[in-house]
Formats: structure tokens, sequence, C-alpha cells
């Protein structure tokens, strides 16, 4: 962990801002109120020493700002424009670069099936690609190649596109199609290796398809022809029963949601491993068995045997999300900090989960209930877990006041805590709502019960739906955005005193 937030590594977001985008609805027509923000997206190349640049995408417009915890309010409008095509009504973004400038480029689409590239610093369209025969509901830019982008349509598939010059004349490179999806696509993520793909959307179903070397430079009159994989190396419509709009990777790991289930799944593929050669196309499984409900290269069923082909490890509780779909989570993770899962829901609520609490949490329970640990030693207990404490059984005011206390505890992760007493027992020091409201929050072990959030922040505007949660890249910055044409601002490792910001606080927000 950096020296610069070591003191503040469990800290979670905080509320600082909100941002209400007023819209010029008299250029809309009366169906057409453009009145939500359905993707969001930091700027993943800056300089770390740089104040983050963010994305958001409404129907028909595309606003870009800056945040700086120096300034106030913390935010900055950067750049603005509007989409006037007729048939345009945009739900996705993703960043990249020119290819020899390095000029930031984003990427909008949506109904139209286009992906407009936009110069962001000059605000104008330089690119334009065509080829999806429906809707466009999600973007990703490959982690490993800024060049190369995937879009996930209403066509049922998945399209992997160049923007390398030595594309121009067919840039759509490769095409995940064929007997994967049956139904149209909402969500699309990269492994960080880039060489692997999710896609889920209507069908219910996750697929993940293993990318192919890309043609080569499309020299001459005619390019290649785009790669087309028709079959996925794993296909599953067991994890979910409903329509599924997010996944994404946590290592090797998947994380992945459906509507009306009120979770986030976090599961394996058994037998998946980046680290392991690419499976051959030739390796995918066919839809020869259509009986199977999971179909998988990597842990493959035979004749005589079938082996557990994917694990459910954890659930996150995600509650009031209702009919809703088309809302995403997010994951920070980053190799020197802790992974933390965040995700809005239909309530005005917004959720966090510190993964590395699950460890620690786990780490503490054994080191206490260990019989040969030695007593004479005190036992630390993190600062987070911090126990409920009433002042007067059944004095309401009180109990109020010290659940509020607690809850501030777990948010900024400063107040820590050590047991010294030789003979620690959870059962005697500790109540059992507080052994109750920890189990539910930590521990891991408990599979059939959703875990629930770390800290959960409310937003006072009734019925705020949160579509998209984007993090900056060093995870200071958290942004969710949504309904009613709202970006919520959250941060966390603030540099200034918190006590500064009293009156700054904005009348919007409170935090629970």
């Amino acid at each position: 962990m950096p020296s610069a937030i070591s003191s503040d590594e469990w800290d979670l977001p905080r509320l600082k801002a909100s941002i209400g985008f007023e819209d010029d609805f008299q250029y809309l027509a009366s169906d057409d109120q453009d009145t939500e923000f359905f993707d969001v997206k930091f700027y993943p190349y800056g300089d770390a020493t740089h104040d983050p640049v963010f994305a958001a995408v409404s129907k028909k417009h595309v606003v870009i700002y800056r945040l700086s915890n120096k300034s106030n309010p913390p935010y900055e409008l950067v750049q603005l424009f509007r989409d006037d095509d007729k048939e345009a009504l945009n739900c996705s973004c993703t960043w990249t670069k020119d290819p020899e400038t390095e000029v930031p480029y984003l990427c909008v689409a949506g109904r139209d099936a286009k992906i407009k590239v936009y110069d962001v610093v000059h605000g104008k369209l330089v690119k334009v690609l065509v080829g999806h025969g429906g809707e466009i509901n999600d973007l990703a830019t490959c982690p490993t190649n800024f060049l190369l982008i995937a879009s996930a349509s209403e066509d049922t598939t998945v399209r992997i596109w160049s923007l390398d010059p030595a594309h121009s004349k067919q840039p759509c490179v490769c095409l995940l199609a064929g007997e994967g999806h049956s139904s149209g696509l909402l969500t699309v993520a990269f492994h960080n290796s880039g060489r692997y793909v999710l896609s889920a959307g209507h069908d219910n179903v996750i697929c993940l398809w293993t990318l192919p070397n890309l043609p080569p430079e499309s020299n001459g009159k005619n390019p290649p022809k785009p790669i087309v994989i028709h079959y996925p190396h794993f296909f599953t419509s067991e994890v979910h029963s409903g329509i599924v709009d997010c996944v994404a990777f946590f290592g090797d790991l998947v994380l992945s949601r459906a509507c009306h289930e009120d979770i986030i799944v976090l599961w394996r593929i058994e037998g998946f491993s980046s680290h392991d050669p690419p499976p051959e196309i030739s390796e995918a499984p066919t839809t020869s068995d259509t009986e199977r409900l999971t179909r998988s290269a990597f842990a493959p069923a035979t004749a005589s045997a079938c082996p557990p082909q994917y694990t459910r490890l954890l659930e996150f509780w995600t509650p009031h999300c209702g009919h809703q779909f088309y809302l995403r989570f997010k994951l920070f993770h980053d190799k020197d900090k802790h992974p933390v899962l965040a995700f809005g829901n239909a309530k005005a609520m917004i959720f966090f989960w510190d993964l590395a609490r699950l460890g620690s949490y786990h780490d503490f329970i054994s080191q206490v209930r260990d019989p040969a640990r030695d007593k004479s030693q005190p036992i630390h207990r993190p600062g987070w877990l911090a126990p409920i404490n009433h002042r007067q059984k059944g004095d309401t005011v009180s109990k109020l006041k010290d659940a509020a206390s607690d809850r501030e505890s777990v948010v900024s992760g400063r107040t820590g805590s050590v047991d010294v007493e030789t003979h620690l027992d959870l059962n005697t020091n500790y109540s059992q709502e507080t052994l109750e409201s920890w189990e539910l929050k930590y521990d891991m072990t408990r599979v059939e019960e959703p875990i629930r959030a770390h800290l959960q922040s409310n937003i006072t505007v009734k019925d705020f739906v949160g579509r998209q949660v984007a993090w900056s890249a060093g995870g200071e910055w958290c942004v969710v955005v949504g309904s009613k044409n709202l970006a919520i601002i959250l941060q966390r490792w603030s540099k200034k005193d918190r006590s500064d910001d009293k009156e700054k606080k904005p009348s919007l927000d409170r935090q629970s």
C-alpha cells in the first residue's frame, strides 16, 4: 500500500457532491426527454499526478468533467457535445486514443447501431464504425491494446474493432457470433490479459470467448474478412435466472448480476486459468448436446462423467432493484490497493464492499478461536469491525447515536482498535447483535447468505436509479450516474480536513 494512503487503506468513498445536468428539452421530441445518464467512464491513460477526467453519456449528450480535491465544487465541465443524428439514442461509451498523436478519443454507441469516435479535446467526430444489425448496448476497450474495442449488440453478437490504421479498410477484425447467444446482448468485458471476453444479455446466458490472433494488415483492395468465432469456450445459463446486464472479470473469477435477483454473484469457471495457453478454436464445445445448460472447454463433460464446470463462491446483496435492468456494478481492482465493489440500485442507494475486509475478518475470527494461540498476546481488532454498544437498553436516541457512530467508524477505518484481553471470547466480549452484524457483512462461509454492504450511501433524490459506476484509475474517486440526469461524486483518501467540508457538503445527499 502506498505510504500516502496507508493510514486510510480501509477507507470507503464518501459522498462529495452531485452534478445535475440541465438539458435543452426544447430541442427534443416530447417522447424523448433526455433525463438519464446511462454510462460513465474515467479516462484511463492519464498521468497519475493529474486530476482525473470522466465522460458521462446520455441519449443525446456527452459531458466531460474534471475532478479536483482543491476546488469547490470539486468538478469542472471541460467539454460538452451533442449527437444530432435523428436516430441516435446513446447508452454506452469507452475511452481510447489516437494511435499517432495519443489525443483522447471517446467511443459512443446506442440505438442507431453505430460506434462514433470523438476527439474529446476538440469535440469533433473523427470516425464512425458500422456493421452491427441492432442497437449497441455496451462498449469496452482492451486493457492490453487501446486500439481494440468490443461492442455488444441486440443482434446477439460481439464485434471486435481495430482503430489501428493498418485495419482502416476493414476495422471489424473479429465477430463473436453463431451459437453463443440467442437474444440481444447487454454487457461485454475484457479479461486483463486482453485474450478473453465475457458477454451476456437477455437470454440469461453468460459466454466466455477466446480471441484469436488478429488478421494481418488490410493491404490491397480486398482486406481480410473478420474472423468469425461460432462457439464460446464457456457457456452457461445456470448462474442466473434473469436478464444478465453486467459481467466482469475479477482476476480469473467472474462477477455478474441479473434482473430480479437482487444479488451480484462471484463465481469460478472450473479449470480456467489465464496462465495456461489459450485453447484452440476447435476445443470450444458445440451445441450438439442441447440438454446441457453449461458447456465448457476447461472442464469438459464426457459420456461417463460431468465434473463441476463452475462454482458459486459468494453473493453480494443488492436490495431494491426490482424489475429494473441495465444496472451495472464496477469493481476497483489494483494490485497495490484493496479491491472494492460498487453498485447503485433503483432506490437511491449506493453500496460498497471492500473485499479485503472479508479475508481480514476471517483472520481475526480464526485467531480468536484458535485454541493454541498465545493468550498473553493481544488480539488486534480491525478498526472498521466496530462492536454495537448501546448506552442504555431501550433508549432509542442513544441507540441511533451509537449506530451512527459505528457506521462512521466503518466508513473511515481510522478508529483502530486493540482488544487486549488475554481471555478474549467472542460470545463474552461482543453482543449477539454485534456478532450477527459482522457475520452478515464479512463471513465468507455462509454461502447461502448474500454479503451485506460494508457501506451504504443514500441519495435524497427520490427514486434515483444508479445505472453505471466508474472508478478513477487510482481509486480515489467514484462516480455513479443514472436517472434524473444526475452524477453522484464520491471520494476517499481526501487530504483535506474533513471538518472543513461540513458547510460544503451538498444538501442533496446524506450518509448512512
